[in-house]
């Protein structure tokens, strides 16, 4: 098993983890463990929030960038974690993980 699929498999594992999505550059997703649609929409969305987020975090800071991001609803906590040519998402129930 790849260090990907193993680091995977270990943070599917947490208490409250309803999925995970390794998403491209492009916004598109290349591994998930959520239906098509909740991928698809997940993906597309998260991509743009993390994008911005960035931007907003360089136009405070042109030396600075964004490392992590979360956000958390009533219904779930959704963690962003950017990199130069990926972006995970990881989407938990914050009930279950508490």
């Amino acid at each position: 098993m790849s260090e990907v699929e193993e680091t995977l498999k270990r943070i599917s594992s947490h208490k409250g983890v309803v999925g995970i999505v390794v998403v491209n550059k492009e916004g598109i997703a290349i591994r998930s463990t959520l239906d098509q649609a909740s991928t698809v929409m997940y993906s597309s969305l998260i991509s743009q929030l993390a994008a911005k987020a960035r931007s907003v975090v360089r136009e405070l800071d042109p030396q600075n960038d964004l490392s992590f991001l979360r956000v958390r609803s009533k219904k779930h906590e959704i963690m962003i974690a950017p990199d130069k040519d990926y972006l995970l998402i990881v989407v938990q129930n914050p009930a279950e993980s508490a």
